[in-house]
């Protein structure tokens, strides 16, 4: 079996996020052995099961070489764990990486622009794809979200098939972390 398929298994405490009011979900820190066995220091998505009921999720670069893992209620009921529990966590990345969910704003614009832009949004992998999403929605204002809609348009319209400078470790520009646990 290849690294990229390996089963990875460990335990990790669930934490809420701190300054997110009664948020819908929870999260989890990747031991380092856990995210050194990744294909990629940025997002993955991985298949597998907490306290053995099944997920598949995207994990998130906490900007420090290392993943994190957002648990949502649903998932969380299942499995019956909250806030301060320790969970078993066992996964694998998947073979294929699925295809992103479009933010509206975004789609909207893409279905307007020019054929250019559309055929290179249609050429790109879901990863691109995905790398294009994330930086679009990570502004933490609506007019930055706007802007980049704008300059998504235009430089897959030249034919640019990833974001320019976009680093999808958040190593580099510290532009993605994890959430600090609100019980810390």
């Amino acid at each position: 079996m290849s690294k990229a398929r390996e089963q990875i298994c460990f335990t990790a405490k669930v934490a809420r996020p701190k300054g997110v009011d009664n948020a819908p979900w929870a999260f989890l820190n990747l031991p380092k052995e856990a995210s050194d066995n990744l294909p990629s220091r940025g997002m993955t998505t991985v298949e597998g099961t907490v306290n053995d009921f099944p997920f598949v999720v995207t994990l998130e670069p906490d900007g420090l070489g290392g993943h994190w893992m957002r648990v949502n209620r649903d998932l969380l009921d299942q499995c019956g764990a909250k806030a301060g529990d320790t969970v078993k966590i066992a996964f694998s990345p998947v073979s294929v990486e699925p295809e992103p969910k479009v933010p509206a704003d975004f789609l909207q614009a893409l279905d307007a622009a020019e054929p250019n832009a559309k055929a290179t949004w249609e050429s790109t992998t879901a990863v691109a794809r995905r790398d294009w999403i994330f930086w679009v929605t990570s502004g933490k204002k609506a007019e930055t979200r706007e802007k980049r809609i704008g300059v998504a348009i235009s430089k897959m319209s030249a034919g640019s098939r990833r974001p320019c400078c976009f680093d999808r470790s958040g190593m580099y520009d510290k532009s993605l972390s994890c959430p600090v646990d609100a019980d810390e």
